[in-house]
């Protein structure tokens, strides 16, 4: 029996459609469509031949286990925020949910030299853009530009910038604007590719054309291939960034006691993943990730392998205790009015955090912005991001970019 002969059928006997219940185990979607996902109406011709309501293509019987399933889970990490009471319970809950992220990523492999080059400068007005190029690994080059204000005759804070799904990475102009606003305002910015991006393509056919989808059809190929044996993409890409506050505290122009990290979509989810495992962040601020894992689902939202760490749920992990392993570090979550990534998820693991927050004793150290806009590191966005940072680091910054 084929599936398209069920969804086919306009008419079927009462006793026809008990009897194929049985044969349709050789069918999972005939299966489900006979185990009562649609209904019998009656036909006033012929009571004895019903008529049945049009067929439902994409049974929700699995989307609907794994919500009650999330929710479930979210119930208890809500419950888990709102038991903590004191200070000691707070520093307790941070210590637990580094040890889980910790187990999740897995373990970083150790540090190897960077082997860092700037193969071009470029003067700019008010800074200049140094293009390097590092190891994160052997033999494994990460690219990113490095913005240098002038004048850099001490130290200014620094900012690694991770990018989103750019097909050209750094280059993309959102991402060069927040970088260049940072610069001009006396920040020091490096900003690299994420991995399957602008010049860090993985898939070449035999004439160097990308085989899949820069970015997301990277992401997947490699994601997919690296869980077969054991790896997980996300901590691979994190551990580039972990590397590249490596390069950028060895550069003399940098006070390490003020960096932060930002980026936005899928640089959002690098910021998120970092703020939980490297903890010499002084600051931090994701753009267009941080929701719940919940609203994700119940919204059927899609996501590249490495925004799915493995066991997240199962260890009661969401994405505010990524943010809360950083605590009570300043740190602002940025999120859009008319994003696919929930605002509502937004408010709520801000609200988490601002619960663990107030326990620590520092409730004005965690914010939330939400634009107006659609899905992207909007002016607005980027502006309350500088704004931020500049309130944390001491930097006196424009009101608009």
């Amino acid at each position: 029996m084929q599936c398209s002969n069920v969804q086919n059928t306009l008419r079927l006997r009462k006793n026809d459609v008990l009897s194929l219940g049985k044969r349709a185990k050789v069918c999972c979607a005939g299966m489900l469509l006979c185990m009562g996902l649609f209904g019998v109406q009656a036909n006033a011709a012929d009571p004895e031949r019903p008529l049945l309501e049009p067929l439902n293509r994409f049974p929700r019987m699995v989307q609907e286990w794994l919500v009650h399933q999330v929710r479930e889970v979210d119930a208890k990490n809500r419950t888990a925020y709102d038991n903590i009471s004191t200070a000691q319970e707070a520093q307790a809950y941070v210590a637990s949910v580094q040890s889980r992220i910790r187990e999740c990523f897995g373990p970083f492999p150790e540090k190897t030299p960077l082997n860092a080059s700037v193969t071009k400068t470029l003067e700019r007005d008010g800074y200049r853009i140094e293009n390097v190029i590092f190891e994160s690994r052997p033999s494994f080059w990460v690219t990113g530009n490095l913005y240098v204000p002038n004048g850099s005759d001490r130290q200014r804070p620094g900012v690694l910038g991770v990018c989103g799904h750019s097909a050209n990475g750094k280059a993309i102009g959102t991402y060069q604007s927040f970088a260049q606003s940072l610069a001009r305002q006396g920040f020091v910015v490096f900003l690299i590719d994420p991995i399957g991006q602008g010049e860090r393509l993985q898939y070449g056919d035999a004439k160097s054309k990308p085989r899949y989808a820069i970015g997301t059809g990277e992401h997947i190929q490699m994601g997919n291939q690296q869980t077969l044996v054991g790896e997980f993409l996300g901590t691979w890409m994190a551990w580039d960034g972990v590397r590249g506050l490596d390069y950028l505290l060895s550069r003399p122009e940098v006070d390490p006691k003020h960096i932060g990290v930002t980026g936005n979509s899928g640089g959002g989810t690098q910021t998120t993943w970092l703020c939980g495992l490297e903890s010499r962040w002084t600051m931090a601020a994701p753009a267009c990730f941080v929701t719940s894992l919940l609203r994700n689902l119940e919204n059927e939202l899609p996501a590249d392998t490495e925004q799915c760490p493995p066991r997240a749920l199962a260890m009661g992990l969401d994405h505010a205790d990524f943010l809360a392993a950083l605590a009570p570090k300043p740190t602002i979550i940025l999120a859009q009015e008319k994003d696919y990534f929930d605002a509502r998820g937004a408010q709520s693991a801000h609200a988490r955090l601002n619960k663990l927050y107030q326990k620590l004793g520092q409730p004005d150290l965690t914010q939330l912005h939400i634009g107006p806009d659609y899905h992207g590191y909007s002016q607005g966005n980027r502006e309350a991001m500088v704004r931020f940072f500049g309130a944390v680091a001491g930097v006196k910054t424009a009101d608009k970019e």
